[in-house]
């Protein structure tokens, strides 16, 4: 990473929140080339060296950690219709978005769009292909839910894709039907990709040129180290991708995760390609046990509420776990698997219950998302040393549709953040943006007041006894998410760290627990060098 102009500065006159255990404040440090050579009290400074920035006295925290989010799709989102308020509050809206899409679009391209949910729609049910077609009739459309985990698509695309009634459905996957057995539109798991493996593919160029847009969107946000977790070997290998979108401008550390079925044929995991030390690197293997408890989709025990029959869909077998880890441990990277519901949670650990791990830098299997861990399952991933990646803006952002499908008192219980720490799991948040119902999905401090008040955005109790303090919620996005995702060097302002930190226009330790998602980042440092500026902010700087 091409950041390091200077060779000496020091910064003064912040409250510093390390994120160091050891050395948890400070108020002054001195970084040289990048890194931090010295950081503690400016009283205990024998002489300023370099160049000097006055903090001002505002709250500086580590550059925050997003451990699991989909950067691709959330900079292809910002050119797609946004099916979430306060734009789409009904189906209605909906149509008319589409509409409008359709008289500026050109002939034949396919329109696209991201994150409705249907516990948010005035007529409380999903969209299907004859709502879409009175959109358009002749131009293929393809929305996707707000958990990515379900599409809803018009006639034209089914056509496309010939997907008819006498289609089947495909493995860990659904085709909804009507009572007549036509297709509905509504395309579940593994379905959805009968249409999308038919849609027109970006270049890489094109794709590298949007992550390098996002880049300053992420660092405005505080989010100085990023993972994806579809990376493709195919029709584009994002190892390339993001490494050409170095060259255009992205800033961010970032750690790939393959999805197994393309590293099945594709060997791309040598130690080049896994090197930590390259700023774009690749860190594990992906699979996906289950869908979301939003759509419908996890795998749960006991089923959904008002519909007994379903426990959700199983999208692994054991066999495929085992293969995964049998390369994961090979290649020295980590086994990632998506699991939401219980019954999901439970396959995964019992099938790895007390195998011991492979890597000596941070836990070997990591269950993302978590949202309905059992007791035991909790107790025997601790045992096994496997860490959870979770994502507290879910139940915040998308209370609706949890409460439909589990009901108020089961949703209290899901995402038990406090009870998997008091057990002695590692443990990261992350946003999976932009897989979910809200306008900025990878705003990190809308999911920090969602663990800390444990309230949804409408003031639903989420689960009182599982809030944390805001101390633990940024050591979840900073030293927990580096220690998980093995980024080396960064996570905690301490000494031989990387200079990546931000500076907020309030303290987020003394703001008031409801009003966390309302701070702004003046500044993001990466190295020590300015990367991201609010307009309205400039710090004072002197030399010596």
């Amino acid at each position: 990473m091409s950041i390091h102009k200077q060779s000496v500065r020091t910064f003064f006159n912040g409250k510093i929140f390390t994120a160091n255990p050891e050395q948890p404040y400070a108020n002054t440090m001195i970084v040289r080339n990048g890194r931090i050579a010295w950081i503690g009290e400016e009283s205990d400074l024998e002489r300023i060296e370099g160049e000097c920035m006055d903090l001002k006295g505002q709250r500086v925290i580590p550059g925050l950690i997003d451990a699991h989010m989909h950067p691709l799709w959330l900079a292809n989102a910002s050119k797609q219709i946004a099916c979430t308020p306060p734009f789409v509050n009904s189906i209605v809206d909906l149509v008319e978005q589409i509409r409008k899409s359709c008289k500026v679009n050109e002939t034949g391209k396919w329109i696209e769009g991201w994150g409705y949910d249907e516990g948010k729609f005035l007529e409380g049910r999903a969209p299907t292909r004859w709502d879409l077609d009175k959109a358009a009739t002749e131009i293929p459309i393809f929305i996707t839910r707000t958990c990515t985990h379900i599409a809803v698509v018009n006639s034209k695309a089914l056509e496309l894709a010939g997907i008819t009634r006498d289609t089947p459905d495909p493995p860990g996957g659904e085709i909804d039907r009507d009572l007549n057995g036509e297709p509905t539109g509504i395309l579940r798991e593994n379905a959805k990709d009968l249409v999308h493996c038919i849609m027109p593919v970006k270049s890489l160029e094109e794709n590298a040129a949007s992550l390098a847009e996002l880049s300053t969107f992420l660092l405005s946000r505080g989010i100085t180290a990023i993972t994806d977790l579809m990376s493709r070997t195919e029709p584009i290998d994002y190892l390339e991708m993001y490494n050409t979108a170095v060259k255009k401008g992205l800033k961010q550390r970032t750690v790939l995760y393959y999805l197994w079925e393309d590293l099945k044929d594709h060997s791309i995991l040598h130690s080049g390609n896994i090197n930590n030390a390259n700023q774009i690197h690749i860190g594990g293997i992906k699979l996906f046990a289950d869908g979301s408890v939003s759509g419908k989709t996890a795998w749960v025990n006991p089923p959904f509420l008002g519909d007994e029959e379903n426990y959700g869909i199983q999208t692994v077998t054991k066999e495929e776990l085992l293969a995964a880890a049998t390369a994961a441990e090979q290649n020295n990277v980590q086994l990632v698997i998506h699991a939401m519901g219980e019954q999901a949670i439970d396959f995964i650990i019992d099938t790895f219950y007390g195998k011991k791990g492979w890597l000596t830098d941070g836990p070997s299997i990591r269950i993302e998302h978590a949202a309905m861990p059992t007791t035991r399952a909790i107790q025997r991933a601790a045992e096994t040393g496997i860490a959870f990646v979770t994502q507290p803006i879910f139940v915040f952002a998308e209370i609706e549709s949890y409460h439909n499908n589990l009901g108020p008192e089961r949703t209290k219980k899901t995402y038990p953040i406090l009870s998997l720490l008091e057990a002695g799991i590692k443990v990261a948040f992350s946003s999976d943006a932009p897989a979910t119902a809200w306008a900025d999905p990878v705003n990190p401090f809308v999911g920090m007041k969602s663990a800390v008040t444990r309230l949804a955005y409408n003031g639903a109790d989420t689960g009182q006894i599982q809030k944390i303090d805001i101390f633990t919620a940024i050591m979840l996005y900073t030293k927990e998410a580096q220690e998980i995702t093995r980024i080396p060097h960064v996570g905690q302002l301490s000494v031989g760290n990387h200079a990546d930190f931000i500076v907020l226009n309030k303290d987020i330790i003394e703001v008031r627990p409801e009003k966390i998602d309302t701070l702004v980042v003046q500044e993001t440092y990466m190295s020590g060098n300015l990367v991201y500026q609010d307009h309205s902010v400039k710090l004072h700087t002197t030399s010596n």
